[in-house]
């Protein structure tokens, strides 16, 4: 009986051991422990070192998707994400609109508080900034870039803007940069972006804004969107007559060749004068604005010479140019 007995609990014994370890082992094969890298091959960098001007940062990324890559330095509040959408749309507007910008087809965004104030672009030409579409935008003040609205956007889209005119149709340059200087082609990219992203508030309060505005150059009291780029915009279809401008530059104007460290890129080899710049522009709307020209900006260039004569000059050289 005792020996039994004995059998009994030492054949129990066994089955608790057996039962235990076909638990444990059904556990591992249903429910195996895997150690998952949260970024694909061929993910942005979750950091990156500036090494730019004065910029020292070490930038951490807080979102991308397949349009954009948006960084915070250390200062940004993180629970800031309008740039995730806001910026995305814009990119993908400018491209629709102007065409691709190089292989990648990302924007990567960079924002700074407390420091930095102002902003500045780089595109994937160029290496200051690892060959990559940049926007770098920075605010002074400590709460900056809470509300996504009126500068905020207006900051950041600027600076997209200066990525069409530095890089558009894969050539590098901007002839027209030392007649518009830095702000007034934006204006008008601008007023185009925030009506094709069907901001129509945004658009009605930069549009006024721009009412407002004038410059010293090429004469005191110009105004540049009012009296040239928005007639020209409004009259002559829009974002089409702003990209044939591009569409021209890049099929007429002079270039050679720009090797950025890696690769080479046609460039253009020289700035353009005042009067080529009416020409251009007139075969983007297809039609003479030279008066238009003259009651916006009068008849000298910003040193005071008659472009009218260069105007005559622009019509030989560039022949292939008609309206």
């Amino acid at each position: 009986m005792k020996k039994l007995c004995l059998l009994i609990i030492v054949s129990y014994l066994l089955f608790l051991i057996a039962s235990c370890s076909k638990k444990e082992t059904r556990s591992v094969v249903t429910n195996p422990i895997v150690k998952v890298d949260d970024d694909p091959v061929g993910a942005p960098p979750k950091q990156w070192k500036e090494h730019w001007f004065e910029h020292v940062q070490l930038l951490n990324r807080v979102y991308y998707n397949t349009s954009v890559v948006v960084y915070y330095d250390d200062a940004v509040n993180r629970a800031i994400t309008w740039p995730n959408t806001y910026m995305a749309e814009a990119w993908e507007y400018t491209k629709k609109t102007y065409g691709s910008f190089g292989p990648d087809p990302k924007l990567y965004v960079i924002y700074h508080t407390g420091k930095y104030g102002g902003g500045h672009p780089s595109t994937y030409m160029d290496a200051e900034h690892d060959y990559r579409n940049v926007t770098d935008c920075g605010k002074n003040e400590p709460n900056a870039w809470l509300t996504g609205t009126g500068n905020d956007i207006d900051l950041s889209t600027h600076e997209i803007g200066h990525i069409v005119e530095g890089a558009s149709k894969g050539i590098h340059g901007s002839p027209a940069f030392d007649i518009w200087h830095d702000s007034k082609w934006m204006e008008i990219y601008q007023y185009d972006v925030y009506l094709g992203l069907n901001r129509t508030d945004d658009a009605i309060r930069w549009f006024t804004m721009m009412q407002n505005g004038n410059d010293s150059y090429p004469r005191a009291n110009t105004h540049w969107f009012k009296d040239w780029f928005y007639p020209i915009y409004n009259g002559y279809g829009k974002a089409v007559v702003l990209n044939n401008f591009f569409t021209l530059l890049s099929t007429h104007f002079p270039k050679k060749i720009f090797n950025n460290g890696i690769t080479t890129y046609p460039e253009y080899s020289r700035k353009m004068n005042f009067g080529e710049f009416v020409h251009f522009w007139s075969g983007a709307a297809g039609t003479d604005l030279k008066q238009l020209a003259l009651n916006a900006f009068g008849d000298k260039d910003e040193k005071g010479n008659d472009w009218a004569i260069q105007l005559a000059t622009a019509k030989v050289v560039f022949s292939g140019i008609i309206y």
